[in-house]
Parts: C-alpha cells; sequence; structure tokens
C-alpha cells in the first residue's frame, strides 16, 4: 500500500489511489485509473509514492521516460536505486509507449490530461533504438546501451478455452483479437506485425489497417491505445480472445492473480533476438549526474536480476557498456 503526501493529486490520480487502499495492487483493471496509477509516477526516497503528479517533471531529481511495458518492474527497481543512491530523493518515471514519447514529447511540447509535460527527461529509453539515433541527429543524445531483452507472447484468457496454440491460431475466424496498435506501439510497430508477416498472416490479422483505439478488422481484430493495459481488460471482460504482448506482460498479470495465461512463441518468431531495450541519457536534461548514476546502477547484477524476476531477459556484459550511438 502506497502513501500520497502531494495535496494536489489529480482527480484521476485520486481515484486510482481510493480504489488501491481498498482493494490492493492486484486490481489496476479500470482503464483511465490504472494509466495514471502506473504511467506516471513519483518515487520518493522515502518509499511515498505520487500518482499522475505531471508536474513533477520539472522538478525531480531524476526523470525519466521509459518504454511502457516495463510498467511493473519500476516500484521495485527504482526503490531499490534510491536506497543505494537516498541523496535522489525524487525520481519522476513515466512509461508509456516509446514512439508516443518520442513524436509528442521530446520533439514537441507535450500534454497530459492537459499538464505540459517536461520536453526535456533526464533519460529515455527504447524498444527501437532507431529512436535514439534520431536524437543523436538531433544532437540531444551521444552515447546508449542495451540493458534488458523481451520476446512476444500470445496472452489468452486462463484455461485456454479457444485452444489457441500458436502464432498460426491467428488465422481463424472464430477468434476475436486485440492486439497494440501499429502508430505508437513499437511492440506491434517492429516486432509483431513482421512476426504477422513471417507468419504469412499480415493480411489477415490486420486488414492492412493503420489505426489506434479502433477496429483494425471490424469484430475481428481491435487495436489498443496502450495494449499492456487493454489487451488483458478484454480477455478478462469476454472481448477478446487472445493478444500479441510482451512475455513479461503474461508474467505479470499472472502474478496479480487475473485469470490469464500464454501460449509461448518459439524462436525465432518471438524476435528475442532482435528486441533489445536501447537508453540513454539526453543532453537537455537537468540532471545529468543522477543520469549517470541510474544507467550505472542498469548495468549492475541486483538491477538485472529484478528485471529478470518479471520475465525480462537479462542483457551481456558488452551491451551494458555505454557506446555511441
Amino acid at each position: 500500500m502506497h502513501n500520497t503526501r502531494n495535496a494536489e493529486i489529480t482527480l484521476p490520480a485520486m481515484l486510482f489511489y481510493i480504489v488501491a487502499l481498498a482493494t490492493g495492487p492486484t486490481v489496476l483493471h479500470a482503464a483511465e485509473d490504472a494509466e495514471h496509477g502506473a504511467d506516471y509516477r513519483t518515487f520518493h526516497s522515502n518509499g511515498n509514492i505520487d500518482y499522475g503528479n505531471i508536474g513533477d517533471s520539472y522538478t525531480a531529481d531524476l526523470v525519466m521516460y521509459l518504454a511502457g511495458n516495463q510498467f511493473m518492474v519500476m516500484e521495485e527497481l527504482i526503490q531499490d536505486f534510491q536506497s543505494k543512491h537516498p541523496e535522489i530523493d525524487t525520481v519522476f518515471c513515466e512509461t508509456i509507449p516509446p514512439g508516443q514519447i518520442f513524436k509528442n514529447q521530446l520533439l514537441e511540447q507535450g500534454e497530459i490530461e492537459g499538464q505540459k509535460i517536461a520536453q526535456n527527461p533526464d533519460i529515455f529509453a527504447s524498444v527501437n533504438i532507431g529512436h535514439l539515433k534520431k536524437l543523436k541527429d538531433k544532437e540531444l543524445m551521444s552515447d546508449y546501451m542495451i540493458y534488458i531483452h523481451n520476446k512476444l507472447e500470445l496472452m489468452i484468457a486462463a484455461g485456454n478455452p479457444k485452444k489457441i496454440n500458436g502464432v498460426e491460431d491467428l488465422g481463424r475466424d472464430d477468434i476475436v483479437q486485440s492486439h497494440p496498435n501499429p502508430l505508437t506501439e513499437g511492440i506491434f510497430k517492429f516486432y509483431g506485425s513482421e512476426m504477422l508477416k513471417d507468419a504469412g498472416l499480415f493480411e489477415k490479422v490486420t486488414g492492412g489497417k493503420e489505426c489506434k483505439s479502433c477496429w483494425a478488422v471490424e469484430g475481428k481484430t481491435w487495436f489498443t491505445s496502450r495494449h499492456h493495459r487493454e489487451t488483458p481488460q478484454r480477455l478478462e471482460d469476454g472481448e477478446a480472445d487472445v493478444g500479441i504482448v510482451w512475455t513479461t506482460e503474461v508474467v505479470h498479470a499472472k502474478a496479480q492473480g487475473r485469470p490469464i495465461d500464454g501460449v509461448s512463441i518459439p524462436a525465432p518468431l518471438n524476435k528475442q533476438d532482435k528486441v533489445g531495450y536501447a537508453i540513454g541519457k539526453l543532453k537537455t536534461g537537468r540532471n545529468a549526474n543522477n543520469a549517470d548514476k541510474f544507467l550505472s546502477y542498469l548495468s549492475s547484477d541486483d538491477a538485472q536480476n529484478i528485471y529478470a524476476k518479471y520475465g525480462f531477459l537479462k542483457a551481456s556484459s558488452d551491451e551494458l557498456a555505454l557506446k555511441p550511438l
């Protein structure tokens, strides 16, 4: 259970907090509340966590915008980091699709629920190193490292009522699918779409449509806004039978006790050899020294073991060394 010490917390965040107090951390199901609760957090060195305080992106001792599918790791990871660096009193961490961060918050002024969010975080991470290379082209970043890996998996309802056994079942006409959108979700734009093409199912599943929060194929394939929030909820609500997710999202849902299961995808279809999380320090950030401390921490056994606990694949020592973009 978390405490909130900022009296000016936003209404959606307060609603999340009330629900969390009443029911515990396993019920982050309501889409709006879950997004505020897990996607915009300020971690304090005393263990308190504030939700949805976007203004902290301008004042925190460390500001990080990270690929969203790490949301389940952040509490343990950042609190461990702060225990080693108590001088870093506040860490603002946003975990949403990296394409959305790159386009709508780094390249231009962004807003969350009508509040401006800082355009100069100290650290940015993406599942697409191309985002970081474009920041280098704009002289906003110079070095990077790969710090974890992930792989694709199919998320299904517990008990597998539709008897889904692999990627080939995505070509069936009797199932409803929930997949990340190809506009802002790197998991689908760079990996899921390639997997479907490799399996010869891209047109069948997507209808060749690119959109967000929409039916790509009416009544059959839904493209989410934030898949790691929506897909498990749609499965639970009986609105979908299967969705492409990261393995870590299946691990997280099951750890929460949600009625979710997973169907493993064999390599190379699961893209585990390609999915590397790239991270780097922005030159415009306010807290360069603290950013360096966090990047150094990511290469530690403690940080790598925390990620592995949530289903991520550890990076090699060579990958964890900073190198020029």
